[in-house]
C-alpha cells in the first residue's frame, strides 16, 4: 500500500510547490496524522521521536490557513509558537519562513540573547507567526510591545524539554494570555505525566497521536560503542573525524569546559571544528550553527543544549565524547542525524567513567550496542570492566529477588 502525497492531504498549491522545490516527497508518519486534525480545528498532543517531521506536521496546515486572509501593517500574530531554546526558535523560524514561501508568510523570532529592538520593530510592522522562547516573550508582553489579543493558535513544541527547564509556570502564564476559544497543539518527543498534566490545564477535548513508543531509535540509525581508555579519547576522536566517511559530524560533550577544549585540540589536528554551548554569545552560537550548517566546518562540537535543537541535513556521524547521564539524551542526540529518511551512525566512546551511562542508555533502548574492536585505541580493560559491571548487576538484581519471596528475609 502506497504512502498518501501531501496533495492527498489537502495542501494547498503554493504550500505544495515549496514541499517540492525543497524535495519533500511523502509525509512521515507523525505528518499523516497530525495534519489533518490541525486542518480540522482540533486541539491535539502529539508525540514522535525525534527527527521524524512534528514541526511540518502543525506549520504546513497553519500557514495553509493563514495564507488564505487578508492582512494589512501593524497586524498583530494569528499564531504563538512556543520552544524551549533559541536554537530551536530560529529553526522553526526558518522552516516557517521555507515552507510559507509562496504564502507570502510573516514571522517573527522573539528570543533572548539577541538585541530586543529589531524584535519589536518586526512585531510593529505586523507578523502572522510568532515563534518565542517563554522569557523574552514574557518580558516582551510586560513592555506591552506584542499583543496576544488576536492569537487562535498555540503550539507549544518539545514540551517535555521545557518543563525540564522549569518553564511549566512561564508557559501557564503565557496561555493566560492568549485568548479562547483557540487551538492548542502540543508536540513533545516524550509524553511524561507532566506534560499530560500541563496539556489538561491548556487544552479541550484534544486528540492525541503517537508514532512511536517512548525511547525509540530510528531503525536507520547505526549505534556503536568503543571502548577507549579516557587520555586516548581525543586520539581515538581525530581518528575517527579523519575517517572518509564522515562527511559532517556532530560531537556531543557533557560540560562547556570540554566542549570548548575538544574543538580547540580537533582544530590543532587540522580538523576544520567549532563549538556551541551556553557560555557562547547568540551571535557566535548562530555563527557556529551556520559555518557548520553550509559545511564550512566538519565538525560542531556542542552540550545538550542543542541535542534537540538543531536540523541540519547531512549529518552523517553523531559522535558521544561523553555518554550523556541521562539516557533520554543519547535518544536526542543521536536524532540528529538519519533525517527525513537517510542513514546515520551515531557512535559512543566508553572509558570506565562511562560504564554506568552506557548501561543506562542500553537499558532505555533494550538492546546492547554494537561493540566495535576495530579501532586503534579499543580498550580490553575498559571492555572487561563493562562485563564485571553487568554481572554484578545481575547478581544484585537475582539476590534482591530472593530476599522478597524467601521467608526469612519476608521476616
Amino acid at each position: 500500500m502506497s504512502t498518501p502525497s501531501f496533495n492527498e492531504l489537502g495542501l494547498s498549491q503554493p504550500v505544495l510547490r515549496a514541499l517540492g522545490e525543497i524535495g519533500y516527497t511523502e509525509p512521515t508518519p507523525i505528518q499523516l496524522e497530525a495534519i489533518p486534525i490541525v486542518a480540522e480545528g482540533h486541539d491535539l498532543i502529539a508525540s514522535a521521536q525525534t527527527g521524524t517531521g512534528k514541526t511540518a506536521a502543525f506549520t504546513l496546515p497553519l500557514i495553509d490557513d493563514i495564507s488564505t486572509r487578508e492582512f494589512g501593517p501593524g497586524d498583530p500574530p494569528l499564531v504563538l509558537i512556543l520552544t524551549p531554546t533559541r536554537e530551536l526558535a530560529l529553526q522553526i523560524d526558518e522552516n516557517i519562513i521555507e515552507y510559507g514561501r509562496y504564502a507570502d508568510t510573516r514571522s517573527c523570532v522573539v528570543v533572548g540573547g539577541i538585541a530586543v529592538g529589531p524584535q519589536i520593530e518586526t512585531l510593529r510592522r505586523g507578523v502572522d507567526f510568532v515563534v518565542a522562547t517563554p522569557g523574552r516573550l514574557l518580558d516582551l508582553i510586560e513592555r506591552k510591545a506584542i499583543i496576544l489579543d488576536e492569537v487562535e493558535f498555540l503550539i507549544l513544541d518539545e514540551a517535555d524539554r521545557m518543563l525540564d527547564l522549569g518553564f511549566v509556570h512561564d508557559v501557564r502564564r503565557i496561555a493566560e494570555y492568549v485568548p479562547k476559544p483557540r487551538q492548542t497543539l502540543l508536540f513533545s518527543a516524550t509524553m511524561t505525566a507532566g506534560v499530560r498534566s500541563l496539556a489538561s490545564t491548556i487544552q479541550t477535548d484534544a486528540k492525541s497521536v503517537s508514532v512511536a513508543p517512548p525511547a525509540t531509535v530510528a531503525e536507520n540509525i547505526e549505534q556503536q560503542v568503543m571502548f577507549v581508555e579516557k587520555e586516548h579519547k581525543p586520539d581515538l576522536l581525530i581518528d575517527l573525524l579523519k575517517r572518509e566517511e564522515v562527511e559532517l559530524a556532530l560531537v556531543f560533550t557533557g560540560t562547556k569546559v570540554v566542549a570548548s577544549q575538544v574543538a580547540r585540540r580537533l582544530e590543532r589536528s587540522g580538523i576544520k571544528a567549532d563549538a556551541i554551548h551556553s557560555n557562547k554569545t547568540q551571535s557566535q552560537r548562530q555563527k557556529a550553527l551556520d559555518a557548520f550548517t553550509t559545511g564550512k566546518v566538519k565538525v560542531l562540537v556542542a552540550t545538550d543544549i542543542v541535542a534537540r535543537g538543531i536540523d541540519v541535513d547531512g549529518i552523517s556521524h553523531v559522535i558521544n565524547y561523553e555518554i550523556p547521564e541521562d539516557a533520554e539524551n543519547y535518544i536526542h542526540r543521536i536524532g540528529r542525524t538519519a533525517r527525513a529518511g537517510a542513514r546515520g551512525v551515531a557512535i559512543s566512546l566508553c572509558c570506565v567513567d562511562d560504564i554506568s551511562n552506557l548501561r543506562g542508555v542500553e537499558s532505555l533502548v533494550k538492546q546492547a550496542l554494537v561493540i566495535e574492536e576495530d579501532q586503534p585505541f579499543h580498550s580490553s580493560m575498559v571492555a572487561g570492566c563493562l562485563v564485571a559491571s553487568t554481572r554484578a548487576a545481575k547478581q544484585r538484581a537475582r539476590a534482591g529477588k530472593g530476599r522478597g519471596s524467601g521467608s526469612k528475609w519476608a521476616r
